[in-house]
């Protein structure tokens, strides 16, 4: 047959009634070298691999980064400037944030580092803001007013971005969302960010709240940047982000492998893959990979094997049906049709590939496939010695199992 194209061999649903794009460039913001970290079960990478992180990041196309809180302590501090410093040597196009509470001890070591390494790093004062946090804390709303004020004009007077932040915003009362995020904005907020900090959001509150900062902040000033931060506590932080973004969220933030406080953050890989394929950005995310494995490994974070796209199973198949398919695509001479005909997400954009191999669900295809893959005749003897062997036991075969079918039939 003739050579088709994507375009004609799926009908994709996603977009039948209209191919909706973001009017504007989406932009992430990588929380993983602080938000990240505070999960209970992480391990505290070195700084060596924090800056290899930052390189991913780099090649990767995330625009910001944030570097940590400073004014958690002495290492902490070292660490954010090492960090901002390793930007500027390494020419990275990254625009660096740091995390601060509404109070100056925790600006001050943003403003001492920027001092030091000579580039502009965005300050993001964050306030507690919903009715059950100021209950909790004997908080008055007037005080949070007055909080938001005095910090965001000494973040700006002393020359910094200002990115002001209220947490469990998707809790809070209209009222006070209007008045603190008003207040940061008239103080020189160039930014604000919306926050689900205990991952209460669905994708319509997501959308009523994004719309209504944005409307809120734009009576003030309308180039004002909104951005959305949320957690995974009820496993919706990807399509909630996805509904910030649609409801016009300029920027997004997430950590990569959801890695965070209690279950985590919205998993910024994931969210990227998503991205990648509604084509709401064109970055190359094949080294996206590598960055998983880097913070598995030096986090201390297990991927698991069914963790979409970057788990060891993702792109793995013993069944038959499904291996037969894929075998028969390639036969076609067809790559991306192999890649594509049993599996949602394209595994070459990720540096990935199909893979194939023998277990008790699979079918004579899968053993003559493996043989040919790895060089090896695929005569009938192998073919009978292999497939019986698969036939015996209740999972794939190992490599070295398969071999000693092998090595039976040829005896």
């Amino acid at each position: 047959m003739n050579t088709l194209n994507e375009r004609e061999l799926i009908y994709d649903w996603n977009v039948h009634d209209s191919a909706w794009k973001p009017n504007h460039p989406v932009e992430f913001d990588d929380e993983t070298l602080r938000d990240g970290l505070q999960s209970p079960s992480v391990t505290d990478p070195s700084i060596f691999n924090k800056m290899r992180m930052l390189h991913h990041m780099h090649t990767l196309g995330i625009q910001a980064a944030n570097l940590g809180l400073p004014g958690a302590g002495p290492r902490a501090r070292a660490d954010v400037l090492a960090l901002a410093k390793e930007i500027v040597a390494s020419k990275l196009k990254i625009f660096p944030n740091c995390a601060a509470r509404t109070v100056e001890a925790d600006i001050i070591p943003i403003v001492e580092v920027v001092q030091e390494v000579g580039i502009p790093i965005e300050a993001a004062t964050f306030l507690g803001s919903s009715p059950i946090r100021l209950y909790a804390e004997s908080w008055e709303v007037d005080f949070l007013r007055r909080t938001v004020e005095k910090a965001v004009s000494f973040v700006v007077k002393q020359g910094l971005p200002a990115m002001f932040v209220t947490e469990d915003t998707i809790r809070s009362h209209p009222d006070t969302v209007r008045l603190l995020y008003q207040t940061a904005v008239q103080c020189g907020a160039r930014r604000v960010v919306v926050c689900d900090t205990v991952g209460h959001a669905t994708p319509s509150g997501v959308r009523a709240l994004i719309k209504f900062v944005r409307s809120a902040v734009h009576e003030i000033d309308a180039s004002v940047k909104v951005d959305w931060h949320g957690h995974k506590d009820r496993g919706l932080s990807v399509i909630n982000t996805l509904a910030a973004i649609e409801a016009g969220a300029d920027r997004v933030h997430g950590t990569i492998l959801g890695i965070g406080e209690r279950v985590g953050n919205a998993p910024l890989d994931l969210v990227l893959v998503n991205c990648k394929l509604l084509e709401w950005i064109a970055n190359d995310l094949t080294h996206l990979q590598a960055y998983c494995d880097l913070v598995s490994q030096e986090c201390g974070v297990a991927i698991p094997p069914n963790y979409p796209v970057f788990g060891r199973d993702a792109f793995r198949t013993g069944t038959g049906v499904h291996a037969a398919a894929i075998i028969k695509a390639k036969h076609k001479g067809e790559d991306w049709l192999a890649d594509r005909v049993y599996s949602g997400v394209p595994a070459g954009w990720f540096g990935r590939s199909q893979e194939i191999e023998i277990g008790h669900m699979s079918g004579e295809s899968n053993v003559i496939y493996w043989l040919k893959a790895n060089g090896h005749e695929p005569t009938r003897a192998r073919i009978n010695a292999i497939f019986a062997k698969a036939k015996s036991v209740n999972r794939n075969l190992t490599d070295a199992e398969i071999h000693e079918a092998m090595r039976a039939a040829a005896e």
